[in-house]
């Protein structure tokens, strides 16, 4: 089970609005539910700490009730496949190194940590240093969920690295489709992984000894 996050420290934050992926197909219309998404906005906010760790948020909101599929709660813990429901996703790379780390955070309480050499060339072997706490508010409207990611969970480089930032969103609706939503999308089809997405900057901080 993850062990309680740490107080959100007072940092400098960034936030930013996600859209969907072009080729989202809208929802059937019914008299109940109008043909749109069911998310109105959705919000990414990322953040470093003292500590050397990092904070990511993500909140749905305006969403319609009954239009969204949310994972129930189950035990914390690393779990695969997460994205094929409502899920969220950070990318981080190094700037000119091929090599990028996949961060999966489901509403569920589960999470995954993928490491990549490059484009989804997956290291089978990656185990993360450590894992991240998550905590997830769902409300009629929307949702939060704020993760907690520690500094050794995170690729090694000297503090004071500017990490290249992905930010997406997965989201399931009731009808069974996904829509793919992102800070920007390059291809025909979603895909998450192309580095030409992480087009945020996210800097780290020294990491302070206890």
């Amino acid at each position: 089970m993850n062990a309680p996050a740490p107080a959100r420290p007072r940092v400098p934050t960034i936030t930013v609005g996600l859209r969907p992926h072009p080729s989202t197909r809208r929802p059937t219309a019914t008299d109940a539910e109008p043909a749109a998404s069911p998310a109105g906005r959705v919000l990414a906010t990322m953040s470093a700490a003292p500590d050397g760790s990092a904070w990511f948020e993500f909140r749905l909101e305006d969403c319609r009730p009954g239009a969204l599929r949310i994972p129930p709660a189950a035990p914390a813990g690393a779990a695969d496949a997460l994205w094929r429901h409502t899920c969220f996703e950070v990318f981080l790379g190094v700037p000119d190194e091929p090599g990028y780390r996949e961060f999966n955070f489901s509403p569920s309480g589960q999470w995954a940590v993928y490491d990549f050499r490059a484009w989804r060339e997956r290291n089978a072997d990656f185990r993360p240093g450590a894992e991240p706490q998550l905590e997830c508010t769902v409300r009629d409207d929307g949702l939060v969920l704020q993760a907690h990611v520690p500094a050794a969970a995170l690729p090694k480089v000297p503090p004071g690295t500017e990490l290249e930032v992905g930010l997406a969103t997965v989201l399931e609706r009731s009808d069974g489709e996904l829509e793919y939503w992102a800070v920007q999308h390059v291809a025909a089809q979603p895909d998450f992984h192309a580095r030409s997405t992480f087009v945020l900057m996210l800097k780290t901080l020294a990491h302070e000894a206890g």
